[in-house]
């Protein structure tokens, strides 16, 4: 625990997800919120089919859901989330004359019904 999730959008290939994971995990690591550093699971998703809004000029977008365990109060989550919003801002050189939104989200996962096991410990 926790769970990462990536997304971005296709027209965004500056943007270097193996770079993204690490620098979100190490984040993620930093905020001492979690127990052990491989506790931290992310994955990266390049979203090659999108839509941004109605509008005919090319966007794009970053999202980050992370997943963790339920009993942060809320000024540990909006810790949470805007270090992470830090990392994306900084992640590439953004392209010029193309607008990117940059989103995180957090949720909880139900402690009493979320169940782990590690094999080959």
């Amino acid at each position: 625990m926790p769970h990462l999730h990536l997304e971005y959008t296709a027209n965004l290939p500056q943007l270097n997800a193996d770079v993204a994971l690490i620098r979100l995990n190490n984040t993620l690591v930093g905020s001492g919120q979690f127990a052990a550093e491989f506790d931290i699971k992310s994955r990266a998703t390049k979203v090659e089919t999108f839509k941004v809004g109605t509008a005919m000029a090319e966007r794009a977008f970053v999202y980050v859901k992370l997943a963790l365990l339920s009993g942060r109060s809320a000024e540990i989550k909006k810790q949470l989330s805007q270090s992470l919003l830090a990392v994306l801002q900084d992640l590439c050189e953004w392209p010029a004359g193309l607008e990117v939104q940059l989103c995180v989200e957090l949720v909880d996962i139900e402690r009493e019904s979320y169940s782990k096991t590690a094999i080959g410990v």
